[in-house]
């Protein structure tokens, strides 16, 4: 069974080092050519195999639909700055030729009950084997930094809760979500004031190299 996982796995796996390269090759495209990048940072994985059985068991994922069901075995996440920096990404996204989006989910417009907001796509990414392509999904989410703060908090407390959180935790919880995201909108106002700071301070730190 150890083989089987590894096999079936090992295109997930090349598929999110793959995406994770070009990503970043991206940010760093957008600085040598002088403009800011909104990517601030890329991170990926493949789903554990535990994650991935008890998924299917909560499903109701056949075996032979794995592939075609589980959206998010291969995993990517950006970081942005600012709100609308993940907009921005996601038309970068949607204008590559190497992966086609199929679905997309606004989670920032419209946040989940508990107060996650994400933009999530998913993407038909093709991967180049030995003797033949194959197709994947892959998820990607993009978020703001604060949103990620908020997302691994809420991750940790339906670990710690097996997917019950108290209401009044949850409550709390919700009432963080919204601190969050006016924290984001803040920062939105102020955008332009925080890039030039940015800009000034990297000019200052090249010189000095």
């Amino acid at each position: 069974m150890e083989d089987d996982w590894s096999n079936f796995l090992e295109p997930y796996d090349q598929a999110v080092n793959e995406l994770k390269l070009k990503l970043r090759t991206l940010r760093g495209q957008f600085k040598k050519s002088g403009n800011r990048s909104p990517i601030e940072y890329v991170t990926g994985r493949v789903k554990p195999i535990p994650s991935i059985l008890e998924k299917m068991k909560r499903r109701k994922i056949q075996p032979k639909r794995l592939s075609q069901d589980m959206e998010d075995i291969a995993g990517i996440r950006i970081m942005c700055q600012f709100v609308e920096d993940i907009y921005r990404v996601v038309e970068l996204l949607r204008k590559r030729k190497d992966m086609q989006v199929i679905e997309e989910r606004d989670y920032i417009k419209t946040p989940k009950e508990s107060g996650y907001r994400s933009y999530h796509l998913v993407v038909m990414y093709p991967v180049q084997l030995l003797e033949r392509e194959q197709q994947l999904k892959v998820e990607i989410q993009i978020r703001t930094l604060a949103m990620n703060f908020w997302a691994t908090i809420e991750h940790s407390l339906n670990y710690k809760y097996q997917g019950c959180i108290p209401p009044e935790v949850a409550m709390r919880l919700e009432t963080s979500a919204e601190i969050a995201f006016a924290l984001d909108q803040e920062m939105s106002s102020i955008r332009e004031e925080v890039n030039e700071a940015q800009r000034l301070f990297e000019d200052k730190h090249t010189r000095l190299e």
